[in-house]
């Protein structure tokens, strides 16, 4: 019977290892994100240095984002997007004071009005 047990707590620690190993390996990298509102749609990817915003719906002639990690209390101070090229802003500068799950701002303004779009991101080193 202790053996059972301590081949069954051996296989449980593998399997937690490999579930580990899943996780990390599906939240490292930059993934991007879709999100749509009445006026505007954008796909946004975001790392330590940048967010890069690309509107797949609309015409924005600005974009400012803004990042708030809630779980923490960081609120970062909203940041203007440069023109990148058409439909193309990109926001650089200290936006994220640490890795983790934030919570982005993408505010778009053009021709259809005024939009802020929310999405959740997680930034890692």
């Amino acid at each position: 019977m202790r053996q059972i047990k301590g081949r069954l707590l051996v296989l449980a620690g593998l399997v937690a290892v490999v579930v580990a190993a899943f996780i990390v390996a599906r939240t490292s990298g930059v993934d991007p994100v879709s999100v749509s509102g009445a006026r505007y749609a954008v796909t946004v990817t975001a790392d330590r240095k940048a967010v890069d915003v690309r509107v797949d719906r609309g015409e924005a002639d600005t974009v400012t984002v803004a990042a708030v990690m809630t779980t923490m209390g960081h609120t970062m101070p909203e940041v203007s997007a440069g023109k990148a090229g058409p439909g193309h802003f990109v926001a650089e500068g200290d936006l994220f004071t640490m890795t983790g799950a934030w919570e982005l701002s993408v505010r778009l303004t053009g021709r259809a009005g005024e939009e802020t779009l929310t999405l959740n991101t997680l930034i890692t080193d």
